[in-house]
């Protein structure tokens, strides 16, 4: 009988061509890939993997068996989900995927909720680009994905995959603190068409996003620096180096040396969280989907209430 974790290893290497992408993705080692690939193919009788160059490639058999796992793998999962609703009971395992800000600003809210209430549920958190998450979990990789886009570049939804809203979040133009449009109480794109940019790196969806809009406001933005975390973001706009647009989820708390300006008119950045249509009858699905709506109801409070306590600090030191 052939094993589903051996199958679940063979289809990652075929989907993202690598022993060691492979593994990255099922959270293993390249070593245990290997393992699992080398007793599939004595399960089978054939030889699956060859080398090429650097990597390897599928034989023939092995493509023969992707093409059976992704069906087996599917109805498995249906299984599973079948099984738990007829429980009633949240239990099992889920894998969540999350941008950067969400898997920062909303998830550890999730996890520790989802601990204390469910204590027979284990939930692993990934981190992974919403154009990543969506495949994978059309592909059953992942349970459940936190995803965004934009009211003006909205993110197509796969087929066989349901969403829910979770947030509106908006984005603000960041500032140096001695920058001067730094005291206007809110800015159009268009005035800051001489402004030196700092953004995601190139193909990222908020750069994408972010130059897009630009130029729709008639501003080809000069990018000079390119980072994907929002606190190195914050730490160049600091300095002095440019400005950037950056949303309020997972920002943390502003360095001192910036400030930040509502955009004219308003930009929103909307997040969902989305799974297999399959797996909405699934008890540990719901509940995670529910902690999720309760995270995000508390963030902005959050927020602001670590924005006071930094600013009262402040003023304690001075």
């Amino acid at each position: 009988m052939l094993d589903l974790d051996r199958l679940r290893a063979l289809n990652a290497v075929a989907e993202y061509g690598s022993v060691s992408a492979a593994a990255d993705v099922l959270g293993i080692t390249t070593s245990a890939v290997s393992q699992q690939i080398a007793k599939l193919e004595r399960e089978t009788a054939s030889r699956l993997l060859e080398r090429s160059g650097r990597g390897v490639r599928l034989t023939d058999a092995a493509h023969l068996l992707v093409r059976h796992a992704e069906r087996i793998l599917a109805q498995v999962a249906e299984a599973e989900a079948d099984l738990e609703a007829q429980r009633g009971s949240v239990v099992g395992r889920l894998s969540v995927a999350a941008f950067p800000t969400a898997a920062r600003g909303i998830m550890p809210r999730v996890l520790s909720d989802v601990a204390v209430r469910h204590p027979q549920l284990t939930t692993r958190l990934f981190e992974a680009d919403p154009k990543v998450a969506l495949p994978q979990v059309q592909r059953g990789e992942y349970d459940l994905a936190i995803v965004h886009d934009w009211a003006d570049s909205p993110l197509p939804i796969p087929d066989g995959l349901e969403k829910a809203p979770l947030v509106d979040d908006p984005a603000e133009i960041v500032l140096p603190e001695g920058h001067p449009l730094a005291g206007e109480p809110s800015l159009e794109l268009a005035a800051l068409a001489e402004e030196r940019w700092i953004s995601a790196p190139p193909g990222d969806i908020c750069q994408v996003w972010l130059t897009q809009s630009l130029r729709r406001s008639g501003v080809e933005p000069e990018i000079v620096h390119y980072s994907a975390e929002y606190p190195t973001q914050l730490a160049l706009v600091a300095a002095g180096l440019g400005i950037a647009i950056l949303p309020r989820l997972g920002r943390g708390i502003l360095p001192p040396a910036v400030v930040t300006v509502p955009v004219r008119p308003v930009l929103m950045r909307h997040l969902y969280v989305v799974w297999r249509a399959e797996a909405s009858r699934r008890p540990a699905v719901q509940a995670v989907v529910a902690a999720m709506r309760a995270a995000v109801a508390t963030v902005e409070e959050a927020r602001l209430a670590n924005a006071s306590s930094a600013a009262s600090r402040t003023d304690s030191a001075k």
